[in-house]
């Protein structure tokens, strides 16, 4: 008789099916670091508030109230599929990021002759009624390559691997620099950053700097010089938006009274923000009650940080800043539990790629630097950069959950340890064991190539 279905009956069956719990089901999807997917659904809430706040003009101008949020939902729940998806994936299958960087560079080569012209800028590759953007796909696969690139550096290739490292961040950094001069500084100075952390020889990245530093003078310098006239129009066009951004940052500090509080054309936004910022004072207007998202022209997007501190006020501006700096921290001390080295990059690089961009956001909100077009990661309104950010929070699940180092259990005198018992340290998953891993220390850091 099957006792099983029996109410009355507490067997093993019945009582593993009462403890099952939404939590567990949780904890079976939803794998990894505990720290990063709070901050995670932190963001992804503060952005569902803000955006169908800060849509409104586009609500005005669709006459939909629902549709900019739904889209935006939408795309929040695809991303949350990415994650989902990319966090079960061993990180030594994202060695093949370098593929992927392959097809980002052909898709920017033909962005200008076939992209879609989006606020004055070719960024955008319309593909049956969706929009890609192609410099978002080369900054996360630009990343992943220099940290697998790293990870194979043995003493005897460093120059060799030196060298294509530099040239890839040149060659695409350089054709995204030609529309999107911000975002080619951000992917080339996290790059920079992850291989100073990768103990690529001070010397060289040293020569990397002053050469770096000459081109940024050498642009300045060209800024200057060149006529208005040759920025009007055509390929030198944002040389002339440069232009304008620098100088009336620049210029702020020499106004008078009367000319510094008057808004014109060339301070429009930044003005809005300063209005947006004065507004929220200390605990802000609370959400939907945002004036200066109805004069900010990008108040979902770039600007998106000072329609917070005015709806949240500076609490909340602080609360959201707090949750990139505990990215960058946790992100760091993940990375110190792995014995290996590319997903000890790979975290690092994708952390460093959304809490950098996420300082400049906020930092143009605030004045601090000129405007540079940066959304603010997961909350600002986007199609493919928030796909992109939720594979970031991807790769850094995923390198949490099958890189952390091994511990092996103590022997007791007189007994074998079975190996098939190791457990994974700082993790609550068990690692995938590699028949191949040596014993050795030092063989462990070493990177595994993925086998086809």
């Amino acid at each position: 008789m099957d006792n099983r279905n029996n109410p009355f009956l507490h067997t093993e069956e019945n009582i593993s099916e009462e403890r099952f719990s939404w939590g567990d089901f949780g904890q079976k999807i939803f794998k990894g670091d505990k720290v990063i997917w709070s901050v995670f659904i932190a963001l992804c809430v503060i952005s569902l508030v803000e955006i169908f706040s800060a849509t409104s003009t586009i609500v005005y101008r669709q006459q939909n109230i629902w549709g900019p949020i739904l889209r935006h939902a939408m795309f929040l729940i695809a991303g949350v599929g990415v994650i989902l998806l990319i966090h079960n994936i061993p990180y030594r299958y994202f060695s093949s990021l370098i593929f992927v960087l392959l097809g980002a560079i052909i898709l920017l080569i033909l962005t200008p002759f076939i992209g879609t012209s989006v606020n004055g800028a070719e960024r955008w590759i319309s593909f049956m009624g969706f929009t890609i953007q192609p410099s978002e796909i080369a900054k996360i696969s630009l990343m992943g390559t220099i940290a697998f690139l790293l990870s194979r550096q043995n003493g005897s290739n460093d120059g060799l691997l030196f060298k294509w490292m530099i040239g890839l961040m040149v060659v695409v950094t350089g054709i995204i620099a030609m529309d999107n001069l911000s975002t080619a500084v951000l992917l080339f100075g996290v790059c920079f950053l992850l291989m100073f952390i990768g103990n690529v020889k001070l010397i060289r990245l040293l020569k990397v700097a002053g050469a770096g530093v000459a081109v940024i003078l050498l642009f300045l310098l060209l800024l200057n010089v060149i006529p208005e006239s040759w920025t009007d129009s055509g390929p030198l066009s944002r040389l002339g938006t440069w232009q304008n951004r620098i100088a009336h940052f620049d210029s702020g500090k020499e106004l008078s009274e009367d000319e510094y509080f008057t808004i014109t054309d060339e301070n429009y936004q930044v003005a809005h923000a300063k209005i947006a910022i004065s507004n929220g004072s200390l605990l802000g207007v609370f959400p939907g009650n945002s004036t200066e998202r109805d004069f900010l022209p990008q108040a979902y997007s770039d600007f998106i940080y000072a329609i917070i501190i005015e709806e949240m006020g500076l609490i909340g501006g602080l609360f959201v800043l707090l949750l990139y700096v505990i990215i960058l921290i946790r992100a760091g001390m993940i990375a110190r539990k792995m014995e290996r080295l590319f997903p000890k990059y790979l975290v690092l690089g994708s952390a460093m790629m959304l809490s950098i961009q996420a300082f400049i956001n906020m930092a143009v909100a605030v004045n601090l630097i000129p405007v540079t077009g940066q959304p603010l990661p997961l909350i600002s309104r986007g199609g493919t950069s928030t796909l992109i950010t939720c594979a970031y929070f991807g790769l850094i699940l995923s390198a949490d959950r099958f890189g952390i180092g091994k511990k092996k259990p103590e022997a007791r005198p007189g007994e074998e340890v079975d190996h098939d018992q190791e457990v994974s340290a700082g993790s609550n998953e068990l690692p995938e064991i590699n028949q191949n891993d040596s014993a050795e220390p030092k063989e462990e850091v070493i990177f595994e190539v993925h086998q086809a």
